[in-house]
């Protein structure tokens, strides 16, 4: 029985990260985009005068930047390559990190990053990065950009979600785990991308037929597992899980 792929990646990124599956899949591919979640942009600009060293751990972070009109020529530290293309499209100079918030933080500690730095993020983060700089000896600011509003799930995937076939789910964080699961009633074999530890732990134990972890913090890594993920659903039974 042919899988279903839900995205519930907020939009644009849900979109760009399902045209990416649907390369190279055979047979085609059903895809439900139901983010979890939609982007707010709040917040202002601290005064720019005198900060050294930008911090970007995500996409949205750039893009309130620049809609706000900050500052280009200040030297960037991007998360990851997909943070990185955004920065350099906003016309940012970016040093490239290894995917998540530890990488940032030991690269930007390494290269004695100028400070003071600003971190730009929204309303929830998954870990205190200005915090932890700044105890390390750079000194470094935050400012809240955007907001991650919680969003229902489409009557779509909840009836995908209740039936036979199987259902594959990338899920990019621990917050969109939790919004998932606590939104999702689920009767279909549920297999289940997760984009890093954290993120799984926050998978609630004896949910899921599958659960899988991205070999690294970042889109090309959850493209494979997805993938791997996809194939291996096509070999499940479209029986209901035990209960």
């Amino acid at each position: 029985m042919a899988p279903i792929l839900l995205i519930t990646r907020p939009e644009p990124s849900g979109a760009a990260f399902a045209d990416r599956l649907r390369t190279g899949v055979a047979g085609g591919l059903e895809v439900i985009q139901s983010p979890i979640m939609r982007i707010e942009r709040c917040g202002a600009l601290p005064d720019m005068e005198g900060i050294k060293t930008l911090i970007f751990t995500s996409r949205h972070g750039v893009e309130a930047y620049a809609a706000l009109g900050g500052p280009v020529d200040i030297p960037a530290y991007a998360v990851g390559e997909a943070t990185a293309v955004a920065a350099r499209g906003a016309g940012l100079s970016v040093t490239v990190c290894d995917g998540d918030a530890a990488s940032v933080l030991s690269r930007v500690l390494a290269d004695d990053a100028a400070a003071p730095a600003l971190h730009p993020h929204g309303e929830h983060m998954a870990r205190d990065i200005a915090k932890d700089l700044t105890e390390a000896g750079i000194e470094t600011h935050d400012v809240v950009l955007y907001r991650q509003v919680p969003v229902h799930l489409t009557d779509r995937a909840k009836a995908v979600l209740a039936g036979d076939r199987p259902v594959v789910v990338p899920l990019f964080s621990p917050r969109s785990a939790r919004l998932f699961f606590d939104g999702a009633h689920v009767e279909a074999p549920l297999l289940v991308a997760a984009i890093s530890e954290a993120a799984a732990r926050a998978v609630p134990e004896g949910s899921v037929r599958a659960l899988e972890i991205a070999s690294r913090p970042d889109q090309e890594a959850m493209v494979e597992v997805t993938k791997g993920l996809l194939d291996a659903a096509k070999r499940l039974e479209g029986d209901r899980p035990a209960k």
